[in-house]
């Protein structure tokens, strides 16, 4: 798997917000990525050293369309703690 197929998107949330106060960043990711692999993906899209890297499996909520129920499908989420000093500008200003 590509190194920017492991990423897919960032999660902007108020948690995510506040975990960057404490050097941590949240992406969705490939859900056959593992810990390796998306600790080498951060570390060469974006150019810093990352110290860890915690993994939640999200289950997909259920939403109502009219008469039916549809649910949404499950991701993957990671949450990356860089070492000291270190930033992804990505996120700056959001």
């Amino acid at each position: 798997m590509h190194i920017f197929e492991v990423l897919r998107r960032p999660v902007v949330t108020e948690k995510s917000t506040r975990l960057q106060e404490e050097n941590k960043y949240v992406f969705e990711v490939a859900q056959e990525a593992n810990k390796p692999m998306i600790k080498e993906a951060v570390e060469k899209a974006f150019n810093v050293k990352v110290l860890d890297v915690n993994t939640v499996m999200m289950r997909g909520k259920t939403k109502r369309m009219g008469p039916r129920h549809v649910r949404r499908p499950d991701w993957k989420k990671a949450v990356v703690t860089l070492r000291p000093g270190d930033r992804i500008e990505y996120f700056e200003g959001v």
